[in-house]
């Protein structure tokens, strides 16, 4: 993530009294939940995490 993009969310989470994690955390919350065959999540690639820094 951009530094540009990175200060417009913490400008915009600032502006609604919550952390940046507390923004992410409500907006993953809200997306749809789709169905995952069970078979299917043992296949998945490893995601690593961002580092929200860079």
């Amino acid at each position: 993530m951009t530094e540009r993009r990175y200060n417009k969310l913490r400008l915009y989470a600032t502006s609604k009294e919550k952390s940046v994690t507390q923004l992410i955390e409500d907006w993953v919350d809200r997306l749809p939940c789709p169905e995952i065959d069970d078979s299917l999540s043992t296949h998945l690639p490893h995601q690593p995490a961002a580092d929200i820094g860079q």
